[in-house]
């Protein structure tokens, strides 16, 4: 889970990343027995769908996009 990304190698020309709330109950078990007791995590996804991140908050995952070039929008 701590694996450095390059995010800036993802995606292609599309520079949109999606961000959205995820439950941990939607995540696989071996991912879920690392958060710690966390209950929600947000996902930061390309323009194609692709998961290209999962972080610990909302400002966070925003953060990860505009500093890797993508501009950041909130999916519900």
């Amino acid at each position: 889970m701590d694996t450095p990304v390059d995010l800036k190698t993802l995606g292609g020309d599309a520079r949109i990343a999606y961000v959205r709330a995820v439950d941990a109950t939607e995540l696989p078990e071996d991912l879920r027995q690392e958060l710690g007791g966390i209950d929600q995590l947000y996902a930061v996804h390309g323009a194609d769908g692709e998961r290209l991140a999962l972080v610990k908050d909302r400002e966070m995952a925003f953060m990860l996009a505009r500093q890797n070039d993508y501009a950041p929008v909130t999916v519900h």
